[in-house]
């Protein structure tokens, strides 16, 4: 026992390594470049007026024009617009999604049949397989919704469904089936089950899922140009697009640079809020997986 207790006090009283620091270092000499720089160049650009913007260079404005250009975003660019469609997509299709993909994910989880595994390789394989565009377009013109923001939240929910099944089935399995059986025991049936035990516990996971989902489906510009083919129903990459290509002169890369900023905003602020729920779920995913 005394030697258990002089090997805890020298592990405690052991110098702390340096290795953080210098992996802090140099994590910041990668991102300057890759992160920093490019960053720099968007904010300051969207600050200039169009002869300094589209030299692209990294000095500060010579003439600061900040509120004519995002004035420009709003009046022109249809702002507004596209981040109400964006909102209409996002927000219906990242409910459903995670929704349905827990559902699936716990019966996939706690099933022992070769045809459930079978299925459940099929939704993983999905992830890697593109979207089917005639065919998504022909089954939405039948369903009178092609061109809609619901038959293209429609097709945000069947492609993405599977990433979520994929990464919530495995942290499914990581958990003790007894807590699901003790509340059957209690009587609870299986959709009490499933909200009053297994959803709670699948908030971190779930919460990374809805992250990368809002990421990708706010970012989405090739199935909303194939799918949304009027103005009033553009998402933000469409109207991005669209005021980037207005000009008959050339592009004006001041007001490009301020919208990509408003476009991109709502996703750092999202980032910024949830940044220690992304990390503690990834963290506790990893330590369950």
């Amino acid at each position: 026992m005394a030697d258990i207790a002089l090997n805890r006090v020298a592990v405690r009283r052991r110098p702390k390594s340096k290795a953080p620091w210098l992996r802090y270092t140099l994590l910041a000499i990668f991102a300057i470049p890759w992160v920093g720089v490019p960053l720099w160049l968007l904010l300051v650009n969207s600050f200039k007026l169009e002869g300094e913007a589209s030299q692209l260079s990294l000095a500060l404005p010579t003439e600061w024009a900040i509120g004519y250009n995002y004035g420009a975003v709003f009046t022109e660019g249809n702002y507004l617009t596209g981040l109400r469609n964006t909102l209409l997509v996002t927000v219906p299709t990242v409910a459903v999604v995670l929704l349905l993909g827990a559902l699936a994910a716990w019966g996939y989880a706690r099933s022992t049949r070769r045809s459930t595994q079978f299925f459940f390789y099929l939704c993983a394989l999905s992830i890697l397989l593109p979207p089917a565009i005639i065919p998504t377009i022909f089954v939405l013109t039948t369903m009178q919704l092609d061109g809609s923001l619901w038959g293209y939240a429609l097709m945000q929910i069947g492609t993405r469904l599977g990433f979520v099944i994929f990464l919530t089935t495995g942290f499914i399995r990581g958990m003790p089936i007894e807590l699901e059986e003790a509340a059957e025991i209690d009587g609870a049936s299986r959709i009490r089950t499933f909200f009053s035990v297994l959803l709670p516990l699948l908030r971190p996971i779930l919460f990374v899922a809805a992250v990368l989902l809002v990421i990708g489906v706010w970012n989405d510009y090739f199935f909303a140009l194939l799918l949304l083919r009027s103005t009033e129903n553009a998402t933000l990459p469409l109207t991005l697009f669209q005021f980037a290509s207005s000009s008959y002169v050339g592009t004006k890369w001041n007001f490009v640079f301020a919208h990509v900023v408003m476009t991109s905003l709502p996703l750092v602020l999202v980032y910024l809020i949830g940044q220690r729920q992304v990390l503690a779920g990834l963290t506790e995913g990893g330590l369950k997986g």
